[in-house]
């Protein structure tokens, strides 16, 4: 059994990472860092961070896992989750040896159901716990909060209720990368169908601390991070938020 790591974090990234960006590493690099952060409180000091893949959005892409593995095979002790084939016994165990577990994208609805057919959502939230890294975009950004928009079921979005919960509140990804994020999410927002959130545009991520956002980053100099929230008069209000773009000085 690991020992216990005090820091409980997770990186909702809108978009971005080896999958969207395969020529800018830079949000990737930051989760390696804090991976690495990780190994260092379990008494790893020195040791090549452990990462595991979560494909389950994707239906476990080969392509996906194998992108992964190029991406973190020469930085990082690179593992992956599949439970399409399931050949894990212990997926609990599996993912509290790791520093850092990253989520890939897809159809978040899906791998939610899977996730819980399988206990993987305890498990998740054990190993957060424990001080385990929790990552990813899209999908893999939705997934932590109560609730936010979705494409989960086919090409208009819609609501998405029923999330992990580790985060409180609604999450918008690809703020700025889908035309129709932004405006659908203001006005569930507007009209009580979904509660004040974060929202995220493609390349920028939100780092929390426990259940408190800690700070925003970005890879791409432009992209942000967003508090959208719902005045008493039903008018929707959104606040940029700081984000250090990772590139910079």
């Amino acid at each position: 059994m690991p020992e216990a790591r005090e820091i409980r974090t997770i990186v909702a990234m809108g978009g971005g990472g080896f999958s969207m960006e395969p020529d800018n590493p830079l949000l990737d690099g930051y989760i390696l860092e804090l991976a690495r952060a990780a190994a260092i409180r379990a008494g790893r000091d020195g040791a090549r961070p452990r990462v595991c893949f979560l494909p389950t959005a994707s239906g476990d892409a080969e392509g996906y896992i194998a992108n992964f593995h190029a991406a973190f095979d020469d930085v990082a002790e690179a593992g992956h989750l599949a439970l399409f084939s399931r050949t894990v016994a212990d997926i609990e165990g599996f993912l509290t040896e790791h520093d850092a577990i990253y989520v890939g994208g897809g159809n978040t609805e899906n791998m939610l159901a899977i996730w819980r057919i399988h206990d993987v959502d305890r498990a998740l939230r054990t190993a957060w716990e424990r001080g385990v890294v929790m990552a990813g975009l899209s999908a893999g950004s939705l997934c932590w909060f109560e609730s936010g928009t979705t494409d989960s079921y086919g090409p208009e979005l819609a609501t998405l209720d029923g999330g992990l919960g580790f985060l409180a509140g609604s999450h918008c990804p690809h703020y700025d990368g889908e035309p129709q994020r932004r405006p659908l999410y203001h006005r569930l927002i507007s009209e009580g169908k979904l509660p004040p959130g974060f929202a995220a545009d493609d390349g920028a991520a939100l780092v929390f601390r426990g259940m408190t956002l800690s700070e925003c980053v970005s890879s791409r100099p432009a992209a942000g991070c967003y508090l959208v929230a719902r005045r008493p008069d039903g008018r929707v209000t959104e606040r940029r938020l700081r984000t250090h773009y990772l590139g910079g000085a």
